[in-house]
């Protein structure tokens, strides 16, 4: 989507945004409605003060006087009953456009490729669905609606002033073009000011977003004060932005209230010159009143318009946005017709290629077969292409070159979500939510039941170890699981791969950093759930792999050996002989 700043007014996000009111549109019609009563009613209460000061308080005649004191209490109520429903339902109907644009773009982030967030700054993120959004509100309950309601007030207005002195309404007009040529710089300037905003918004909140999380590296490394000196320099920053928006205020609101005073003493003096040396009265008291007032309501809304173009160029800044992430294509393809059912498990990778970056591939013309059933373990040294090969398994990315099967069909062949719910991972790094233990487990699912999850816990050997735990199964592991070793995570981890009862396992570095006794604990559950199914390894300790079924020993991208555990080691200087006998020599050391 093309960034539109600098430009005072993008006319087509501005279509795109309304699009969202279609489902609420008789709300919309409503609001729309009790903007154009609003202006209607603006001219009411100055022509009764007209007639109030001209028909009865200066000649003295205050017959029918209560009538029109009457009037304007009329006036006034409908002016309130109007401005309530305004604002009551433009605010409505702007939270409920948010709400169907926030869950629209969670949606569609859900979606996107591993790649995408590979990229993305997780506070930039945070902030499009959050505080965008919410500015995005504003457009509705501050901007657009109250813009409307301003320009046909001061159309209104203007008519009225017209009709009843053509003379005053000239005076009126002389500050005009002054006013609205003031007023289009500022927008321009405002625009470009609130993209500045934005991108300071969206700085801090990755900032303290990434340190929040990485605080113990922080405090481990002794880096306080380093990263507060770079914190204040980002608020600083962040300030400087929003001064700049202060100082345009500053310059335009002071220039449209002189406008405005100049107007009224301009339409005073006038108004008494035009009375003296003449037996006729030109202008009655009442009228210059009237227009003094009038000429008020024709600068306020000019001057709230500019204020509210603020908010409503803000809105549109942050919808540029949101857009702007709703745009993006990022997502695997998912055009199977296959419904990956209950897999036998067979996995071969027929040559295949794959690279993070354009150019520098991580697996070259790999190709190994998995037979239904079987253990197979993958090792090698950091940056070997384990792990990648796990992520395209999944379909987390998708390879460069080759063809991946899964029970002899393609893995594109297969509906992306039946595909993965059949793919069980239990990666190095358990990530667990701010929630009970239960619901880590089941991630909602209303199809796993307590008694289920009971019983599983109890196969793999995890149930004491849970209601050990306070609540038990209800325990909650706040945030990423902090309440939590690093074991106990792995265990919770292992469970929650286990009830959603895979054809395919997949094990990554499950053991590399728990305790002895959380290993054991590990290692009896792996032994339960690999059971009948067909499950793929990654191992750092080599020990913990010498009963699987094959061995594919990685470097470089590429598979330099493959065998079981006793064949590899029959093999002089292998590598798998090299990497096992190093391994254990520093065990033996340790």
């Amino acid at each position: 989507m093309a960034n539109s700043t600098g430009n005072a007014f993008n006319l087509g996000l501005f279509k795109r945004l309304l699009s969202f009111t279609r489902p609420y549109r008789w709300t919309y019609y409503f609001v729309a409605l009790s903007a154009v009563l609003i202006a209607a009613v603006a001219i009411g209460m100055p022509y009764l003060i007209k007639v109030a000061i001209d028909q009865h308080i200066i000649p003295k005649q205050y017959d029918g006087f209560t009538t029109v004191i009457g009037l304007m209490i009329a006036v006034l109520m409908a002016d309130v009953l109007l401005q309530l429903s305004f604002i009551f339902y433009a605010n409505w109907l702007g939270q409920q456009v948010i709400r169907d644009l926030r869950l629209k773009l969670f949606d569609h982030m859900m979606g996107f490729k591993m790649q995408y967030f590979d990229k993305s700054a997780v506070g930039k993120l945070v902030t499009r669905a959050v505080s965008d959004i919410e500015t995005i509100a504003s457009i509705f309950s501050q901007g657009l609606f109250v813009i409307i309601s301003d320009l046909l007030k001061m159309v209104v207005v203007l008519g009225f002033m017209a009709l009843s002195n053509w003379r005053l309404t000239l005076i009126a007009l002389i500050v005009m073009p002054f006013i609205l040529y003031a007023t289009r710089v500022f927008q321009k300037a405002m625009k470009v000011a609130f993209e500045e905003v934005r991108n300071q918004v969206s700085n801090l909140n990755s900032f303290v977003q990434e340190r929040v999380t990485g605080m113990k590296i922080v405090q481990i490394f002794n880096r306080e004060k380093i990263e507060y000196e770079e914190f204040k320099n980002i608020n600083n920053k962040h300030r400087n932005a929003w001064i700049r928006t202060v100082w345009y205020n500053s310059i335009f609101f002071p220039i449209a209230e002189m406008a405005s005073s100049i107007t009224i003493g301009l339409i005073v003096y006038i108004g008494v010159i035009m009375n003296l040396g003449d037996s006729v009265i030109m202008v009655e008291i009442g009228t210059i009143v009237m227009f003094i007032d009038l000429s008020q309501k024709l600068f306020r809304p000019l001057r709230q318009i500019a204020d509210k173009f603020n908010t409503l160029q803000m809105g549109m800044v942050a919808a540029n946005r949101v857009f702007g992430i709703l745009d993006t294509e990022s997502k695997i393809e998912d055009d199977g017709s296959l419904i990956a059912g209950d897999l036998e498990g067979s996995i071969e990778f027929k040559n295949v290629n794959f690279g993070y970056v354009t150019g520098e591939l991580v697996l070259k013309d790999l190709s190994f077969k998995v037979q239904p059933g079987e253990t197979v373990a993958i090792v090698g040294a950091t940056g070997a292409g384990k792990s990648t090969i796990i992520n395209l398994l999944s379909r987390f990315y998708e390879i460069d070159g080759g063809e991946i099967l899964i029970d002899n069909a393609s893995a594109k062949a297969y509906q992306l979500k039946s595909l993965r719910t059949q793919i069980a991972v239990v990666l190095q790094d358990v990530f667990l939510f701010a929630d009970t233990i239960f619901n880590n487990i089941t991630l909602q699912d209303p199809d796993i039941t307590e008694d289920q999850v009971v019983e599983a816990a109890k196969a793999i050997g995890v149930h004491d170890f849970i209601s050990s735990l306070p609540g038990g199964y209800q325990y909650n592991v706040k945030e990423r699981g902090v309440m939590l070793s690093s074991g106990q995570r792995q265990l919770i981890a292992f469970l929650r791969a286990y009830v959603s009862n895979p054809s395919i396992l997949v094990l990554d570095e499950a053991t590399s950093s728990v305790d002895a006794y959380s290993e054991q604990l590990i290692q009896e559950a792996t032994d339960v759930i690999t059971q009948g199914r067909t499950s793929i390894v990654i191992a750092h300790r080599l020990a913990t792999i010498k009963k699987a079924d094959k061995i594919i020993v990685m470097d470089a991208g590429v598979i330099v050996e493959m065998g079981t555990h006793t064949e590899l080691l029959s093999r002089p200087d292998g590598y798998y002989k090299n990497l096992y006998e190093v391994q254990f020599l520093q065990q033996e050391v340790a």
